[in-house]
């Protein structure tokens, strides 16, 4: 197992979602998953980078970044997404403590508070927004700067009352990860303390496309119950086979998918 100690959830303090492990520290989910590993003596923890994968006929050659080369005759990619935040000055610093990406995440600890929405792309604006409605109605979308060329999009949000401010923001405001304040280009200023924000995913890896692995309409890599890809010999799991991040549970029940198929390809050769 290949793992570079990078994971998309970084930044977050408290993960949910996971019956038995709601609210625990994703690092700490990490040091368990790891001990429990740690039990079986054929599975060995790398903690350098592949930086490249190559086919054989046969087999898989995997490159790390020190030089190093590996072989196996199978292949689960679970590099997960990458998630890139408007370009705002300082949204960083606020990003997992204030505001959060996941409605299904994070969306009860943040009920009936009032929230910002900070979303640039008009085609997930209304799915968005609906979903977080679930759990304040006090809610102002931020589009930063693009205009919501959808009249009608609009006039369904506001009728909701749903405030919209089209206004390109200049920072946010606040301290040690709690925000107080979004300030406009324009001088306009609003206060929040919590919010989402959605940000663009893509692939942690090109792992995937070094394979020659076909994509699913939406951008993850294409795969079968199993994690099976077009690929023969390469699977996908998680967030990699998805361009959303749907939660660890969830990545975890696709990984043992993928184990599966993995486990059922290999003794069908074998015997």
């Amino acid at each position: 197992m290949f793992d570079n100690n990078k994971p998309g959830n970084a930044v977050t303090h408290a993960s949910h979602g996971f019956i038995t492990r709601d609210g625990i520290n994703p690092s700490e989910f990490r040091q368990i998953a790891h001990k429990e590993l740690n039990r079986y003596p054929s599975i060995e923890f790398k903690d350098n980078e592949v930086n490249s994968v190559i086919k054989n006929e046969v087999t898989f050659d995997l490159i790390t970044s020190n030089g190093e080369k590996y072989q196996s005759k199978t292949l689960i990619i679970s590099t997960g997404l990458k998630g890139i935040l408007p370009d705002i000055d300082s949204i960083s610093k606020f990003y997992g403590t204030s505001l959060f990406n996941c409605p299904y995440c994070d969306g009860w600890e943040l009920k009936d508070k009032p929230l910002v929405v900070i979303i640039e792309e008009q085609k997930h604006i209304f799915h968005y927004v609906q979903t977080i409605y679930n759990w304040s109605k006090d809610l102002v979308v931020c589009s930063n700067g693009n205009i919501i060329s959808d009249p009608e999009l609009k006039d369904l949000l506001q009728s909701k009352g749903v405030k919209i401010m089209e206004q390109k923001i200049k920072n946010l405001i606040g301290e040690n990860g709690l925000m107080e304040q979004i300030v406009f280009e324009n001088g306009e200023t609003l206060s929040r303390k919590d919010g989402f924000v959605l940000p663009q995913y893509i692939q942690s890896s090109d792992f995937g496309k070094q394979l020659g692995c076909e994509n699913d309409p939406m951008g993850g890599i294409a795969t079968d119950t199993f994690g099976r890809t077009n690929i023969h010999g390469v699977y996908a799991a998680g967030d990699a086979s998805k361009i959303f991040p749907y939660g660890i549970i969830y990545a975890a029940a696709e990984g043992s998918l993928a184990a599966v198929g993995v486990n059922t390809d290999l003794t069908e050769q074998d015997f």
